[in-house]
């Protein structure tokens, strides 16, 4: 996940939540540079809830220049996402030519 950068100004920062029966502590979460926000699981773990979201940082927020630096516009998030989609398509023609290629071979010694 990335630190988004709004035109206002505002980076929306991803932050990740573990909670639910998690013997040991109620919750624990990081954020994107994986401080920890509460108590990590110690124990066992059933019924666990991973969520992720973003917070909001404004200008002034003690945080904020940490994260601006690293952060994207959404136009640039955008942009990576075609471009991953685009790469992928690609990626998945050469699998399937490769998987066809090698069902026609096992195909063959079956004879």
């Amino acid at each position: 996940m990335y630190v988004i950068r709004l035109p206002d100004g505002t980076l929306r920062v991803p932050h990740s939540v573990l909670a639910g029966s998690v013997t040991g502590t109620e919750a624990a979460g990081t954020d994107v540079a994986g401080d920890v926000a509460a108590t990590e699981p110690t124990g066992a773990e059933e019924g666990l809830i991973i969520a992720q979201a973003y917070v909001e940082l404004r200008p002034g927020d003690p945080d904020y220049e940490r994260y601006l630096d690293g952060s994207v516009t959404e136009e640039e998030m955008a942009a990576k996402r075609r471009r991953w989609r685009d790469e992928d398509e690609d990626l998945a023609r050469v699998f399937e030519e490769y998987k066809a290629g090698e069902e026609h071979k096992a195909g063959k010694s079956d004879d």
